[in-house]
């Protein structure tokens, strides 16, 4: 008979997956299977929703406009001001996308946010970056016053030099970009754990070894998993929510010097 030392904790290994087709490539996995199909659920979504806008929006229209309202007045104006219509699309784009790889991780029998594996949100990451280096190449005097422009303020002693542009170039090429992937990831990784860890206990004690003393702790996991799964709703949202604001920042920091 099974007793409470035999419960195992859900560890790292929920983050790896094997191949979908027996014998097939490796790199086809249950994630990649999810972020292509979130892929396609946000064009679908759009496509449903702008391909032929009515003008009362009612429905499929209504919802995605108070998401692009929301988008646009709370992320881009802010962060791009005039700029910001320009960039709608992209930025409506990553934050419709980041949203539903976040989501799917409470929907039943999927279970997995795409998110939590890191490889996804640094793509994007990437992309913005790469998108920011040509926006600050491109508007701000060619590589050599872009690189001036972002590290050398014009207030700046000369006897600070040696100190802050290292600094500021490390913060610029490297650690913004590592912390846009990493922020959402982490987030994601975490909830995912917990989420797995409490909904473990709650059937462990309740379904596989219920017992007089371990019911009430099964009762507990189950009690602690909703409210963790409403958190992680919020967290889900505010994830991608602080994803797109900064890509916007960092679009916005390609356009026009900060100092």
């Amino acid at each position: 008979m099974m007793t409470i030392d035999d419960f195992r904790a859900p560890g790292p290994d929920l983050f790896i997956w094997p191949p979908i087709i027996r014998d097939g490539p490796l790199w086809f996995t249950k994630p990649v299977l999810l972020a292509v199909v979130c892929a396609v659920l946000v064009i679908a979504f759009c496509w449903a929703a702008f391909a032929r806008p009515k003008l009362v929006p009612r429905g499929i229209q209504n919802a995605a406009e108070y998401v692009y309202v929301f988008v646009r007045d709370q992320i881009a104006r802010p962060q791009l001001g005039a700029d910001a219509d320009r960039w709608m699309g992209l930025l409506f784009t990553l934050f419709l996308l980041v949203l539903t790889w976040n989501l799917v991780g409470i929907i039943p029998f999927v279970q997995f946010p795409v998110s939590s594996h890191i490889a996804f949100p640094a793509v994007l990451a990437i992309a913005v970056f790469l998108l920011k280096i040509y926006l600050g190449i491109r508007h701000q005097g060619g590589l050599l016053g872009y690189l001036k422009n972002v590290a050398v303020p014009a207030d700046l002693p000369k006897g600070a030099l040696g100190i802050y542009v290292p600094l500021e170039l490390a913060h610029q090429f490297l650690f913004s970009f590592t912390t846009h992937a990493i922020r959402v990831f982490a987030n994601m990784f975490a909830g995912h754990m917990l989420l797995a860890f409490f909904s473990s206990v709650g059937f462990w004690f309740l379904f596989q070894e219920l017992t007089p003393l371990g019911a009430p702790i099964g009762l507990l996991g189950v009690a602690v998993t909703i409210i963790m799964t409403a958190f992680e709703l919020f967290i889900m949202f505010l994830q991608a929510y602080l994803f797109t604001m900064l890509s916007a920042m960092y679009i916005s920091s390609g356009l026009r010097t900060e100092h």
